[in-house]
């Protein structure tokens, strides 16, 4: 029996792993699909000299985290590179806004579109580096973030107070009009806060597209050299030296529930696998609550709430080896890791909008990733391992192009998706298409195959949007790692702090399982040394007191020592009861 039973090892599972594990617990991980990483993975499969990720690339949530920096992932492989230019913004026109980790070349690309733009940078570069420690702070502690709430609000009246906190939840195209005269600096801010599924009219974008941007600013966009499963072999490299236990292709049927409490998992394959102290779920919200535990441990109003639970956008992803560097029209756009590709505000609008009337969108707005720029190891010199990923609806009910998508994502759908998101690259790279060596696409339903969690590609775990963050992550009421089954704790990026590779959401699931186990531990301690004088000698029991004992039959002591399912565990040298 292991002290834990962790169901996926995606990155937040992996985290919660192995801070288990520091805490000198057993742990198992479980992991439906035949490797581990979730949406952290690398393959060869387009190419074989070309190295090209599933899912993520970029990692400046990762370069920021407390969380991963706590778990010194470099003692164990991990090595980061950047691209000579962090993200940048093309036009059909040739022009193109550039952000750099050097504050001065991102506002001398932003002065370019209009005087006074680089300026305007610089104030909101200002306010990140008075709000920004706190702020990760903030987002990287369990909901409700008492103490760094506290700090953040103080740093946040110094700021401005209410007159900032108006900016960061208005949308982003409200916040780009207000801070700045051109397009340049409005469209970094956008193209940013699409990354998730924020459309430049949502309330709370323009506080989601500056943070983003900010970490590029400051962190970079990085990615792990060789893949960016090189983040996953590290994490299970550092459990592994510590104990844990990691088994692919098994995939968890059930949780175990007994005497309403989470006491283990059972597998597709028959067997149960017990878990002393809890269990942990890297998993989807609603398949956690829907599937493996169902309605008959959970409140009814719970199940009610998961009918309103709102996923992000659905993902269409294709993956290139080309035999040459990008043709850029924009020759700044060469030297970016990240190029976002739509030709201005109205455009990213227009694409949002037909995501809203459940329509594949005809120009595509695509995050286009260059990941021998980023790290010359992913293919042969003078080549470039490349992708591209774009929304679409989860429910498609027709096409604002002419070709008739609609969503069966059969062959034909897929072939002319690959080709429009290819047209679309073109527009800013003319002859892109002739570089083509080898092409693999990836439909949402694939991506779901490849990672459960990702219902059609969902990336995030769930929408961005405000209704569903802090308090209301991932129903309303929440926001914490515990669940209504006590021994169960959510740790995917359904819970707060969502999504992104970051390990928030495992961070916070690991801590409070050892929060719930030290608890009965703590109390009873502190009623043993109440009962002690100073040098440790016991204290004459007085009437007071012996107010205080436990009734007989409560069985204090006893039951701390009992495992989930009544069976008494005998202690014997060596055996922990922290």
């Amino acid at each position: 029996m292991h002290d834990a039973v962790v169901i996926g090892a995606g990155p937040n599972g992996l985290v919660a792993a192995n801070i288990l594990a520091d805490a000198g617990w057993s742990v198992q991980v479980l992991e439906e699909q035949p490797e581990p990483g979730g949406a952290v993975r690398h393959d060869r499969g387009v190419h074989p000299d070309f190295v090209n990720d599933l899912f993520s690339s970029f990692y400046p949530l990762a370069a920021a985290s407390p969380v991963l920096s706590a778990l010194h992932l470099e003692d164990h492989g991990l090595r980061w590179s950047h691209a000579p230019r962090v993200l940048a913004h093309p036009l059909s026109d040739g022009r193109c806004v550039v952000l750099d980790r050097s504050i001065d070349t991102t506002a001398d690309s932003l002065e370019a579109f209009a005087p006074g733009d680089g300026a305007a940078w610089r104030r909101l570069c200002a306010l990140w580096q008075t709000l920004g420690p706190d702020l990760l702070n903030a987002l990287f502690t369990p909901f409700p973030p008492v103490r760094a709430g506290a700090r953040l609000a103080r740093t946040l009246r110094a700021a401005g107070g209410l007159r900032t906190a108006r900016s960061l939840i208005l949308p982003v195209r409200r916040l780009g009009e207000e801070e700045f005269r051109g397009e340049g600096g409005r469209l970094l801010l956008a193209g940013n806060a699409l990354h998730a599924d924020l459309a430049p009219e949502s309330a709370g974008s323009g506080g989601f597209g500056w943070l983003l941007s900010m970490l590029g600013q400051t962190y970079g966009f990085p990615v792990p050299v060789g893949g960016s499963g090189a983040l996953t072999e590290a994490l299970i490299h550092r459990l592994r030296a510590r104990g844990g236990e990691l088994r692919c292709g098994e995939r968890v049927e059930s949780i175990a529930v007994r005497d309403g409490r989470a006491v283990g998992v059972r597998t597709a394959a028959g067997e149960t696998v017990p878990a002393l102290r809890a269990v942990l779920a890297d998993v989807a919200v609603p398949v956690l609550y829907q599937d493996l535990v169902g309605p008959e441990h959970l409140p009814a109003q719970l199940m009610e709430d998961l009918r309103r639970f709102q996923w992000d956008f659905a993902t269409f992803k294709v993956d290139w080896a080309l035999d040459g560097p990008v043709p850029w029209q924009a020759e700044r756009a060469c030297q970016a890791g990240t190029v976002h590709l739509a030709d201005g505000m109205d455009e990213l609008t227009r694409f949002a909008a037909q995501i809203a009337m459940h329509q594949v969108p005809d120009r595509p707005f695509a995050l286009f990733g260059q990941m021998t720029t980023s790290d010359p190891t992913r293919s042969p010199r003078g080549t470039e391992s490349a992708w591209a990923y774009t929304h679409v609806p989860h429910d498609i009910r027709g096409d604002a192009g002419d070709e008739g998508i609609m969503g069966d994502w059969g062959p034909a759908d897929r072939e002319r998706m690959a080709d429009r998101v290819e047209r679309q690259v073109e527009r800013f790279a003319p002859g892109f298409r002739s570089l083509i060596r080898a092409r693999r696409v990836l439909t949402p339903p694939t991506l779901e195959a490849l990672d459960a969690n990702l219902l059609d590609g969902a990336i995030n775990g769930g929408t961005t949007n405000l209704h569903q963050q802090l308090v209301f992550r991932p129903v309303p009421g929440t926001g914490r790692p515990e669940t209504a089954v006590p021994g169960l704790f959510l740790a995917s990026a359904g819970a707060h702090p969502g999504g992104g590779v970051h390990g928030g959401p495992g961070a916070n699931a690991a801590r409070a399982a050892l929060r719930a186990h030290r608890a009965p531990a703590l109390a009873r301690a502190q009623r043993l040394l109440a009962g002690r004088d100073r040098t440790g000698r016991k204290r004459p029991r007085s009437a007071a007191a012996a107010s205080d004992r436990p009734a007989r039959g409560e069985g204090v002591d006893a039951e701390s020592i009992r495992r989930p399912d009544g069976a008494g565990i005998r202690p014997h040298s060596g055996e922990r009861h922290d």
